[in-house]
């Protein structure tokens, strides 16, 4: 292939995954359609789903663009700070930021797809649990980094990521179905008080 063929047919390719993602944050990943997905693009059923191969395919590239971002968003910032509180403290703020944009305008995509698939076997409930649980072990690994360094105590790593988790999802739905403004400041509160890094 041409490399303006394929510089062409990698454009396509980034346009779609971008629609999928928007999409699916608002509809959910099943709720998208390849119909709705040619309409918004001005293209043809076959050249949606052509580059992927089937639906399941474009929904779990759209997960892992999700995921991608998300990384970028949370991980990556927070990462530049030094192990310990400071990295804790940036990963919780990263994450309301994350939240608070949002990123996505359905809001927390990974949320969306948990919600959509915690119940339905498959390929993308399987890459939806594996993304869950590295951001639990991920969180749970910070937790015990700062309590290592002795920054922070009388903490239990796995049930701190377990509530920071939680409260992530909670702080989503008040911004995206209750509008609350005061939903980051109430999330931080809590994430700081799970995580040990507050007692108030």
């Amino acid at each position: 292939m041409p490399r303006s063929s394929r510089e062409q047919a990698a454009r396509t390719r980034e346009s779609i995954l971008g629609e999928v993602v928007d999409e699916a944050s608002v509809s959910g990943l099943d709720g998208i359609t390849i119909g709705t997905l040619a309409e918004h693009l001005g293209m043809s059923k076959a050249g949606v789903i052509g580059p992927f191969g089937s639906k399941e395919s474009l929904q779990l590239e759209a997960l892992g663009r999700a995921a991608a971002i998300f990384r970028a968003d949370v991980w990556e910032p927070a990462a530049r700070e030094p192990a310990g509180r400071a990295r804790l403290a940036a990963l919780i703020e990263a994450w309301l930021s994350h939240l608070a944009r949002p990123a996505f305008p359905g809001g927390c995509f990974l949320t969306q797809a948990a919600a959509d698939f915690d119940a339905r076997p498959g390929e993308v409930r399987d890459a939806v649990q594996r993304i869950g649980r590295l951001w639990e072990r991920t969180l749970a690994g910070e937790v015990r980094a700062a309590i290592e360094s002795g920054e922070i105590a009388g903490v239990d790593p796995e049930q701190a990521a377990f509530e920071v988790n939680a409260i992530a999802q909670g702080v989503n739905q008040a911004i995206q179905l209750h509008r609350d403004r005061d939903a980051v400041e109430r999330g931080r509160r809590a994430m700081r008080r799970a995580t040990g890094l507050s007692d108030r």
